[in-house]
Parts: C-alpha cells; structure tokens; sequence
C-alpha cells in the first residue's frame, strides 16, 4: 500500500510538472495516461519487493546453511578434541644397595619370616630392585555427556643392575580394561555409575605406602559397576573377579579358578566391603605342609574402613584405620583369592592404622601399624602372629633438600607346623634408615621425583634365622647380629 501510494505520488508529480497539463481538451486523456503510469509503477514496485524477498529468503537459507554447518563442524571439533583425551601415568623406583662388606645388599619389604604371610616392614632404604609402571589410558567423551575410556599398566621388575635385562625381565600387562559411565540412558541409582570389564586392579584399592603393602588388594579379570546411589548418603561398587589357580597334576584337574563376588559400600568417610569367594574342586588340592590337608573351595572376607579427612582429629593431613577378616579362601587378607593352598578353617584378622602430617613447616611425620593373627592357616593348628610399627619423618632444610628417617620394629611369632619345612620361630627385627633427599620442591610428603642416598641398619633375633632355608634370613651370609645398606635411588610417580 505505502509503495503505491509513493507511486501515486511520484507520477502525480511528474504529470503536473509538465507544460501540457494546463491544455484544456486533453484532461481526461491525461489522467488516464497518468493512471496507467501509476499502475505500471505499482507493478514494478510490487515485482521488485517479490524479488527483495526472494533474495532475503535466499540470504537466511544461506545463513542457517552456515550456522548448520558452523555446528556440525564445533561438534565435530567438540568430539575430536574428546578423542584427544590421552593420558601417560607411572610409577618406578631404581636404586643401588650395597652392604657392609661391599657386596650386594639383600633388602625388600617382606624381608623377614613375616613376610611370607604378608608382614612387611619398613621400606625407605631396603629396596634392592628396579621397578616399573607404565599407565596408558584414552578418554573419549561424546556430545551427551557420557564418556568410556580405555586404560593398558605395563609393569616390570628386576633386582639385577645391569643395562639390558631380557633374561630377567618378568614384563607383564597389569592391567587392561575399559569402562563407561554418565551414561544418558541411566536414572536412578545407576544414573552416576560406572561400568567396567576386563583385568584390573580395583578401583578402591588402598595401601600404606611406607610398607608397599596394601591394605586390601582387589585384582583380576572380570566386570563391575561402581557409584550405585542406594540411598542419600550410601554408594556402592558391585564386580566379579575371577582369579586363576592353575592344574592340580595329582588329581588331574586343570584350570580351576577362584571368583571373588564383592559388594563394597561407602557411608561418608566410612567403607564396608563383603566378599564371597568360590574355587570349584580346589578342595582337591592337597598342599605343602606334608600333612594331608585338603586346600578350601571357598570362602568369605570383610573389611571396615574409616578414611579420615584429618591426621586422627588433631592435625591436618589425613588418616585411615581398618580391621579385616577373613575365613577358608578369604584368609588371605591382603591379596583376595591369591592363595589357592588356604584351609577351609582358615582363619585370620588383620588390623591397619597409619597417617601423615606436617607437625611444622619444617617437619612431617607419618606413623603406621600392622598386625594380624591367622590359624589353621596351610596346615591344622598352625598358627602365625606378627606386628610392624613403622614410622617416617621428614625435615625439609630448603625448597629442594630433606633428611628422611625411618624407624621399623618388628615382632613375629610363627609356628607353621613343617609347612613348606619351616621351623617355629619368636623373636623381632628392627630397622633404622638415614636418608638425605633432593627434590624439585618439598612441598610434602608425597611430593615426586625423590633421589635419596641412604644408610640403613638392620638387626634380628638370631631365631628367625631358623625359619626357612631359603628366604633372606636363612642365608649363610645374612645373620642376625647387625647388617648396614648403603645405597642410593630414585622414585617417582605421576
């Protein structure tokens, strides 16, 4: 309407302009020439308003062609740079030991006669190995949300100090599996959970690193689900492990395998885990200890937790305690269904405290217990007993230097009833470590890389020489009465 009138307007205007108008006799000829014009102007407006918009029309195709485009290609970006999710995570420590005497030091965690039930001591300073892990793990996330990633640990170990050690690596694949999880498709109790197959160590693992011991040790091959809301303040982990006992060659049975069925569940800083344990006709199995014992089919496991945010209440820092039982498979408390040869009234309770705090800005303490007691363990009416005291502390005299301590006591009494032909043995082992430490920064007790020199002393009751013939104490060249480590290692994880 508006361009018609201009169109009116506009001819009006030219046709008054000119001199013929005035001319009497050729009025109303003129208004109809001027009316005609108008129309033919009306038309021209109405064709090229047709055409601005069709041209419009054109631009906004053309626009939300673009935007589209623009979104598939940030989506596309969005998903690659998902893709690109790679992470390289490890863990090694290296070192030398050396002894008094200029030989080789003999030196390890599990040391003592203790140590083949699990009873491990202090370990800054008494580690004479080269060990390794390599974690590669790819993470994708997609444009819902959800995500699955994709996790390979290779690990190695060996005690001997030369370059190339082929003939005595033992390389191995820990771990390799793949989980998923904020799956769009979950509500409910399963709406944050994480699904998981393949061979693993378990998520919720935990350890006291002074030691190298875990507190409980949860691996093998199978699937789970972890992060079941059950309730406001109750999540739980849901898996299967299967574990691998190999032939019984008297009985002619191959491949028996244990399954370990777990519920571990958290209330807050507290965690209860329950576990069931089944290894069909591993009863068959008659072990070592020369006595006619039939090993266990089956088994359970508990454990009680309590992870604290603070060191015991009265520092900053953190602390832990946990008890553990365990019966028939499940007596193996640490490492769950990784001993085949256990009774079925096997019984054993293990009990871990440990923490860490920084006492001052210049000093840093961390104390640990670990004790347990088992019967009727590998052969009827054995019975064993130890308990590790161990402490580190830290003075940190500059932004790249600490002196690191360690103090261990240990006591053990063992009676194994001929098992394996050891003997009964009562007595403790002590071990004092010195060991001055370079750091990038030393900013805390779990601060990585570390190189350490070190001096160690160690001394047993000359009882537990008797144990076995062939672990450390049994050698003709390691007796109690004093034994010095010097050494120097490196340790790193990240």
């Amino acid at each position: 309407m508006f361009k018609s009138k201009l169109a009116l307007a506009v001819a009006l205007g030219l046709g008054m302009s000119s001199p013929l108008w005035a001319a009497e006799g050729g009025i109303e000829a003129r208004l109809a020439a001027l009316e005609a014009r108008v129309q033919a102007a009306e038309a021209r407006a109405e064709a090229a308003e047709s055409r601005a918009s069709q041209a419009e029309i054109k631009a906004s195709a053309a626009s939300e062609q673009a935007q589209v485009a623009n979104t598939r290609s940030q989506k596309v970006d969005e998903k690659t740079a998902g893709a690109q999710g790679f992470e390289f995570h490890g863990y090694a420590r290296s070192g030398l030991l050396v002894n008094g005497n200029g030989h080789g030091g003999r030196g390890g965690p599990y040391i003592t006669p203790a140590g083949s039930v699990g009873g491990a001591v202090g370990r800054l300073g008494n580690e004479d190995d080269t060990y390794m892990e390599a974690n590669l793990l790819k993470t994708q996330t997609f444009e819902d949300g959800s995500w699955a990633r994709y996790k390979l640990m290779l690990a190695d170990g060996v005690e001997t100090s030369n370059d190339w050690t082929a003939s005595d690596s033992s390389l191995n694949t820990r771990q390799v599996f793949a989980e998923i999880g904020n799956l769009a498709s979950f509500d409910g109790a399963f709406k944050n959970a994480v699904l998981w197959a393949g061979k693993r160590f378990d998520r919720d693992n935990f350890d006291i690193h002074w030691l190298d011991s875990d507190v409980v040790f949860l691996a093998g091959t199978g699937g789970g689900v972890y992060d079941v809301q059950l309730a406001d303040s109750w999540k739980a982990n849901f898996s299967l492990y299967g574990r691998d006992y190999g032939d019984i060659s008297a009985s002619g049975l191959s491949d028996i395998e244990s399954y370990i069925l777990t519920m571990n569940n958290r209330f807050g800083n507290w965690q209860w885990m329950v576990n069931g344990l089944s290894a069909n006709d591993n009863e068959q199995r008659i072990n070592d200890g020369g006595k006619g014992s039939d090993a266990a089919d089956k088994g359970a496991h508990t454990l009680v937790a309590y992870h604290a945010d603070s060191f015991f209440g009265i520092n900053p820092g953190f602390s832990k305690a946990a008890i553990l039982y365990g019966h028939g498979l499940g007596a193996e408390l640490k490492g769950l269904g990784s001993d085949s040869e256990l009774l079925p009234d096997a019984d054993a309770v293990r009990v871990a405290v440990f923490g860490a705090t920084d006492l001052n800005p210049r000093w840093r303490f961390a104390p640990a217990l670990l004790a347990e007691q088992s019967q009727d363990r590998y052969v009827k009416g054995d019975e064993y007993q130890w308990l590790t005291l161990n402490t580190r502390v830290a003075q940190v005299l500059s932004q790249n230097v600490e002196l690191v301590y360690e103090a261990a006591w240990q006591y053990m009494d063992l009676d194994p009833k001929g098992y394996k032909g050891r003997q009964a043995v009562n007595g403790n082992f002590t071990k004092l470590t010195f060991a001055p430490t370079f750091k990038a920064q030393t900013a805390g007790f779990f601060e990585r890389p570390e190189l350490r020199v070190f001096a160690t002393w160690m001394d047993w009751s000359s009882e537990l020489d008797s144990y076995a013939s062939d672990d450390a104490m049994g050698q003709s060249n390691f007796t109690a009465g004093g034994e010095w480590n010097f050494g120097v290692q490196m340790e790193t994880w990240f």
